[in-house]
């Protein structure tokens, strides 16, 4: 059922589950989520309850931010991604296309994770950061 940007699934316990459009790339929302207006969600993306999406962040067509994610600002994630439950993505990652990350995986600021990855319960993964005045990155 659809009504002004509100779209209603039935998941697979038989409970009616409910989401809204996002005004930046139509993506479905949990309206127990929070996404920064200025995120772009792709239309066929979904974030739900209890996640946060940041400003300025890209989530492709096809990804599933689960519950209780973090995902920072200027984060990337690429289409066809898994964001396991928990997860947090810190601010300027990256996630490449087809990556499947696992419960409670923490991405570093800064970090890339290589298209089609597959990152197992809790992995973590090591941002970078640039120093004042500094065009290298180091790592944190």
């Amino acid at each position: 059922m659809t009504r002004a940007g509100r779209v209603e699934f039935e998941n697979d316990f038989g409970e009616t589950v409910v989401y809204v459009r996002h005004p930046n790339g139509e993506g479905l929302v949990s309206p127990r989520a929070f996404v920064d207006t200025s995120a772009r969600i792709a239309r066929t993306a979904y974030v739900e309850e209890g996640a946060r999406v940041g400003a300025r962040t890209s989530v492709g067509a096809g990804s599933w931010i689960d519950q209780g994610v973090t995902v920072g600002e200027d984060v990337v994630i690429g289409t066809g991604v898994h964001v396991g439950r928990g997860s947090t993505i810190r601010d300027g990652a990256h996630v490449g296309a087809g990556s499947r990350l696992g419960t409670g995986v923490r991405i570093g600021r800064g970090a890339r994770v290589v298209p089609d990855s597959i990152l197992a319960d809790d992995t973590v993964v090591r941002g970078h950061r640039v120093r004042r005045g500094d065009d290298f990155d180091v790592a944190a």
